[in-house]
């Protein structure tokens, strides 16, 4: 769980968002609570997730510097670089030179003019190289964003790395940048982004061979309805998948470097039960920094390479999907989902996912808590169709296992806008997820996971 009722960066959004409700605006989608899609029933999916994944994507790029390869796992690498260009490191203040090439996707014309955008990647940062990730789009009125920097990521937090980082203080007067989701200010007026760009820059050291490799990068865009409850799902799927439990209230007051562990890491903990679900392994070599008196040091590992400098917390979502990534054979994408058939959908094809809500305590019978914004994972359904979930916000890891009523869990999750304990109007996260799974899904799982929008 999240900082329970406390202002975050994402509570910044929540507070914006419903001084626009006040003023008779309408919520944007996702305006994220803290931290912490599609539709049911053939109605219109709201969301639009778009990746470039194949060796024939990367090649409908333009590039400068950067080269396409192919292979079991096409990506894109440097090639002769570009240029060098000095970064000054805003938590270090280091300036370093960096060689550069860059990647830029084609426009892609979103199926739903969107009123948010969140970009997710997966890539291979070898010590001494980095990623930036950047977003330029077009409004429903013709008129376009500048660049925005969606992160600047690297696996390592080494000597030879730059500190993970989101960037803050990014708005053109008609959108603003909420660490990872670019956000429209006021989507009472209409305004939506129609379509966009993502741009890939790629640095290494000057002098050197190694170069990041990205085998993913993606966006979803959406425009989920503004509401307060969502419409009931019918049961379908009854099944549990068989996903290691992790409780984040164990690690209390561990690492304050990384946020102080306890309620602050619901994100890592539950990315890291899913990477061991998949096989996902740490060696002890990686493991040797974590003090040996914490239990499942893995969780402590999965903090502190989440981590995101500026939010300082871990809660950053492409962070973690990508952090995901960096485990052999799997891959990771942020999106949203429509309803509790779509997470059926992919709990059968034995895909568990994490997801983000936010609730009073009395809003989900037997969570014992309320949270401002919360990550737990889906592992399964009931016969009556309830939600099982493994929610990490328990006092030790045999707790953590949690059967929840499908009725409330469905809306607390699928929201846009909520009553905090003060009674204000604050946002939902409108059913946003991460996915993790094989790198070379099965048929089975590459159809399930056509079924909510993501290829």
């Amino acid at each position: 769980m999240s900082r329970v009722e406390q202002p975050s960066r994402r509570a910044l959004l929540a507070a914006a968002v419903a001084a626009a409700a006040v003023s008779g605006g309408m919520i944007p989608a996702a305006a994220h609570a803290a931290p912490g899609a599609g539709t049911g029933g053939g109605a219109r999916r709201p969301v639009d997730y778009r990746a470039w994944t194949t060796y024939g994507d990367w090649r409908r790029g333009s590039v400068r510097g950067a080269r396409p390869v192919a292979g079991a796992r096409p990506g894109v690498v440097i090639g002769t670089p570009a240029g060098t260009t000095d970064y000054t490191d805003p938590h270090t203040g280091t300036t370093a030179a960096w060689e550069y090439a860059t990647w830029t996707s084609p426009v892609h014309r979103l199926t739903v003019p969107a009123t948010e955008v969140i970009a997710s990647w997966n890539a291979h940062t070898p010590g001494g190289t980095w990623i930036q990730v950047d977003l330029k789009g077009t409004y429903s009125d013709g008129t376009d964003t500048p660049w925005y920097v969606m992160g600047r990521w690297t696996a390592g937090d080494g000597e030879r790395d730059i500190r993970r980082t989101s960037v803050d203080d990014q708005g053109d007067g008609k959108s603003s940048i909420w660490t990872d989701t670019f956000s429209v200010d006021d989507a009472s007026t209409g305004l939506r982004l129609v379509s966009y760009r993502l741009r890939l820059t790629l640095h290494r050291r000057p002098g050197t061979r190694g170069t990041p490799t990205v085998w993913r990068l993606g966006a979803m865009g959406s425009d989920v309805p503004d509401r307060f409850t969502v419409p009931a799902s019918t049961p379908g799927h009854a099944g549990e998948l068989r996903v290691p439990r992790y409780s984040q209230e164990i690690h209390k007051g561990q690492y304050p470097e990384y946020d102080n562990g306890g309620e602050a890491w619901c994100s890592p903990t539950s990315s890291q039960m899913i990477i061991e679900y998949w096989g996902g392994r740490l060696t002890e070599e990686q493991l040797a920094w974590v003090d040996p008196a914490y239990a499942d040091p893995q969780v402590c590992h999965a903090a502190r390479y989440t981590y995101d400098n500026q939010y300082e917390g871990c809660g950053n979502w492409p962070f973690n999907a990508a952090y995901a990534a960096t485990f052999e054979g799997l891959q990771g994408v942020v999106t949203r989902l429509g309803s509790l058939t779509d997470l059926e959908t992919l709990i059968a094809a034995g895909i568990p996912a994490i997801t983000s809500q936010s609730f009073l305590e009395e809003e989900l019978t037997g969570a014992g808590y309320g949270t401002s914004g919360h990550l737990m994972t889906v592992i399964g359904f009931t016969a009556d169709g309830d939600v099982i979930a493994n929610d990490p916000a328990s006092d030790d890891n045999d707790a953590v296992r949690r059967v929840y009523r499908r009725r409330e869990w469905e809306n607390i999750w699928l929201r846009t806008k909520r009553y905090n304990a003060s009674g204000k109007v604050v946002s939902g996260t409108g059913g946003v997820c991460y996915l993790y799974f094989p790198a070379h899904p099965s048929p089975r799982q590459r159809k399930a996971l056509a079924a909510v929008g993501v290829r």
